[in-house]
């Protein structure tokens, strides 16, 4: 999927040598080196001893970017460090430390999971990060966190009933958290399920985006090829499955595709077999990563789901989401690496 990416990036130009296929070309050389690290760092050690300290410093990268982040269109998720030369959105990777805490949190109340004081801490605890990340702005980013929290409650084994509840909280409530959105968020939800209605600014993205999956057919236009995607602004993030189909056609769209659907069965398998408990809902967590992100990212990219900004795992452009990806599968090598059961039963320690 990353050298699928290079490829569609360096396409996208017409240009071998682009600046954005050697960005992304760089920051997937760090990734795996990166992932290949924390496959060596044992996962319990890490959570165990530092567990605390990682919740600590997901709030203060969140804090950090309320305070001094910079963005557009209402968000602030970029964060300029001094001397580094290029912005990072830390709302990525505290997706890394969120699920590594989250999964402790809900190992430790696993035993009585559904009583109501323990719900509340679990809620206090995902709630706390999903407010930071809805106070930058990031709509797109607040909606993964929250998938990811569902996940690994359900895989954990909060019973059906929380959820139905919070569903019908949620839907008698709409009327009240939607004064809470801005005007932009607004108008991405009103508009992103009838781009027509907004051609011109809302809906140009989509509809744009749809155009150029559309004259992609089943083989595309090739490496050098189409003109659609040109029209769409942030093509190369955001948009990148638009930019794939035109080039690529049905059929690279159908590989990258499969390729995911190997992964995420993948990381399933290994949480079947995780000889910790919290290494299973770790595994769930970084599935429910990819599965909304890419669905999520398509179904926007077809003009069938609202913009909200989310990139396609491992294909979009931007050295903070493909780090942070490659630092995901590194902590689910380090459950595999580390894995040692005995008599297949799952270790209760």
């Amino acid at each position: 999927m990353t050298a699928l990416s290079i490829v569609v990036l360096a396409g996208a130009s017409n240009k071998i040598g682009t600046r954005y296929a050697i960005v992304q070309s760089i920051a997937a050389l760090l990734g795996i080196c990166v992932m290949f690290v924390f496959a060596y760092i044992d996962y319990d050690k890490l959570v165990k001893r530092f567990g605390i300290w990682i919740f600590v410093l997901a709030i203060l990268a969140m804090a950090a970017v309320i305070v001094f982040g910079k963005g557009n269109r209402g968000n602030r998720s970029w964060l300029r460090i001094p001397g580094v030369p290029f912005d990072i959105q830390p709302s990525e990777y505290v997706k890394f430390l969120f699920i590594i805490t989250y999964s402790r949190h809900i190992k430790r109340v696993q035993d009585n999971i559904n009583h109501i004081k323990n719900v509340a801490g679990l809620a206090i605890h995902g709630g706390i990060i999903f407010g930071l990340v809805l106070m930058t702005g990031d709509l797109g980013s607040a909606l993964v966190y929250l998938g990811i929290i569902a996940v690994m409650l359900l895989v954990g084994g909060l019973s059906i009933w929380y959820f139905i509840g919070v569903f019908a909280l949620l839907i008698a409530a709409s009327p009240i958290l939607w004064n809470f959105l801005s005007e932009t968020q607004r108008n991405r939800i009103i508009y992103g399920f009838n781009p027509e209605l907004d051609p011109i600014k809302v809906g140009f993205q989509a509809l744009h985006s749809r155009s150029a999956i559309a004259a992609g057919g089943f083989l595309g236009s090739g490496f050098s090829g189409g003109t659609q995607f040109k029209a769409i602004p942030d093509c190369y993030s955001d948009f990148i499955f638009a930019v794939l189909a035109e080039k690529f056609g049905f059929f690279g769209c159908f590989l990258y595709i499969v390729l995911m659907t190997i992964l995420v069965i993948r990381l399933i398998w290994i949480a079947r077999i995780a000889r910790k408990d919290y290494g299973a809902y770790i595994c769930a967590g970084v599935v429910a990563v990819l599965m909304f992100q890419t669905l999520e990212n398509i179904g926007m990219c077809l003009a069938m789901l609202p913009v909200i900004g989310i990139t396609l795992p491992f294909m979009s452009y931007g050295g903070s989401s493909m780090l942070t990806m490659y630092m995901l599968i590194g902590l689910v090598q380090s459950i595999k690496c580390h894995n040692q059961k005995y008599f297949f039963e799952r270790e209760k320690a």
